[in-house]
């Protein structure tokens, strides 16, 4: 029986899955635990997020915490010339000062958590981000695959990589190159790992930190769904709850 795109598709990511709820347990029951106790203390959990899904996915959905916010930033200009628009444009090389800026009027605070996420984990404003946050006080959670990582050279100035520099280690178990599915008479693998398995881990995160909450005797700010029956209402109210306590 042939199998099908679907199949290819359910059975590859099923199996990334299985392999993060077999070797990641440990770490994210570790790091769900910290939230908890970070949050209780009405400290926030930041992700920093380099062009992926996290820092949309983790905020303001039903059964998320009120704790979860997304640091990021941007620095653009409009200065548009059509016989230059198409020359290449240096990276700028002042990255450090833009993350110093952009934590500087953040709130991210000491005791505070920040999760970096970069599938690759080599470029230099994750790793950056991890070292200015650590400055800060703040505990540093790098989501990144170890093996595509390990594979690749880091370009930030001091040559290391998010897993080299993070606190703690959440690995996506995404495979170098991320995409993961091998299609007969395609030569290129299809469809990447990394965003499924990394919203399957902060959200096994979130679960461990309210668990870790309500055995504390702490009933944390958690969204419902706006879309019930007064479900308008309930999230203004848990909002309200959320900015009056903290946590």
């Amino acid at each position: 029986m042939t199998m099908t795109g679907v199949d290819r598709y359910f059975e590859a990511l099923s199996g990334v899955l299985e392999e993060i709820r077999l070797k990641e347990a440990a770490s994210i029951e570790r790091v769900g635990r910290l939230a908890a106790e970070t949050i209780s203390k009405k400290g926030m959990l930041h992700v920093y997020d380099t062009g992926h899904m996290l820092t949309s996915e983790m905020m303001g959905r039903a059964g998320g915490l009120l704790a979860w916010s997304p640091l990021s930033f941007s620095f653009g200009v409009n200065n548009p010339g059509r016989h230059r628009d198409r020359e290449a444009k240096p990276a700028p090389k002042d990255f450090a000062e833009l993350i110093a800026l952009a934590l500087a009027r953040s709130n991210v605070r000491e005791g505070d958590i920040v999760f970096v996420g970069s599938v690759s984990g080599k470029t230099p404003n994750p790793v950056e981000m991890a070292l200015q946050a650590k400055a800060k006080g703040a505990t540093v959670i790098g989501l990144t695959s170890v093996e595509h990582s390990r594979v690749l050279e880091g370009e930030h100035p001091s040559g290391k990589r998010l897993f080299e520099v993070a606190d703690i280690v959440l690995d996506n178990h995404a495979p170098p190159g991320d995409a993961m599915i091998e299609v007969p008479g395609f030569e290129r693998r299809v469809c990447p790992a990394s965003g499924m398995a990394a919203a399957a881990i902060m959200w096994a995160v979130n679960c461990v930190a309210v668990q870790a909450l309500a055995e504390m005797g702490i009933a944390p700010a958690v969204y419902s769904s706006v879309n019930l029956p007064g479900g308008p209402e309930d999230v203004r109210a848990t909002e309200e709850l959320y900015a009056s306590r903290g946590y």
